[in-house]
């Protein structure tokens, strides 16, 4: 049996380090896995300024088109090793690696120019109003509101005002 130590300090063999190395692999392997577990379709936002959308799952098929909204809301459709098909607003779909996909929740004002009101109520006050396009951290919902930060003003709109959240997804 080799020691991995001479002297005093008797610590663990060659055996010994194995078992863990293999104990360490196989959490590192569970974690991607739990990863993987995430419910399909779902929405995520995009990480960096510049995503390219891939006609397939890998760099060797050819670029169709390229994102260039950092915070843009996709849809994750489909999932292959490190790889996650999405979907945009306006339907475009493409492969981009999963690095270039944040969980952070976004969602894109859409339609017409809608309003920001102080509560969940079309009756409640108008703190700010939104173009269509305008991008915002989807902060929870209730119902058919949804609580979003557009620029640092915060203010809730209907989901069907949005895209980025599911009509009955329980949003925190």
């Amino acid at each position: 049996m080799l020691s991995l130590f001479r002297g005093r300090s008797t610590l663990l063999s060659l055996p010994w380090w194995l078992a863990i190395l293999t104990l360490l692999h196989g959490l590192a392997h569970d974690a991607g896995a739990a990863e993987k577990a995430l419910p399909l379709p779902r929405f995520v936002s995009l990480r960096e300024d510049e995503v390219n959308l891939r006609s397939g799952p890998g760099q060797r098929y050819p670029i169709d088109w390229v994102l260039t909204r950092k915070g843009m809301p996709v849809e994750i459709l489909q999932e292959f090793d490190v790889w996650r098909k999405i979907r945009d607003a306006q339907g475009s779909e493409g492969w981009v690696h999963e690095r270039m996909v944040s969980g952070a929740r976004t969602v894109m004002v859409t339609g017409a120019i809608r309003t920001l009101h102080a509560d969940p109520d079309s009756a409640a006050p108008a703190v700010a109003r939104a173009e269509p396009g305008v991008i915002a951290d989807l902060l929870e919902c209730r119902d058919a509101w949804c609580r979003i930060d557009a620029q640092h003003v915060k203010g809730w709109v209907q989901r069907s005002e949005v895209w980025g959240v599911y009509a009955a997804e329980p949003v925190p």
